[in-house]
């Protein structure tokens, strides 16, 4: 994911930051708790879209956490 692009998107819900994970191909709102789909190489900023977070992946990402991925 082009880095330029990734710095200007937000969260269109929250227009909080989002975090991009490569493996899953999604970028992540901690804020409103949800991912959005990266499809063909282009993100799918549409609420309708992204999925819900598990808990587990919201306290995996929050800021606060320490140690290892």
């Amino acid at each position: 994911m082009d880095k330029e692009l990734l710095a200007m998107l937000v969260c269109p819900s929250c227009k909080g930051k989002l975090k991009y994970h490569r493996e899953a191909q999604e970028l992540h709102c901690l804020f409103e708790g949800l991912a959005y789909p990266i499809r063909d190489g282009i993100p799918v900023m549409l609420p309708e879209e992204a999925r819900a977070l598990d808990v587990d992946e919201k306290l995996h990402e929050s800021p606060g956490r320490t140690g290892d991925r």
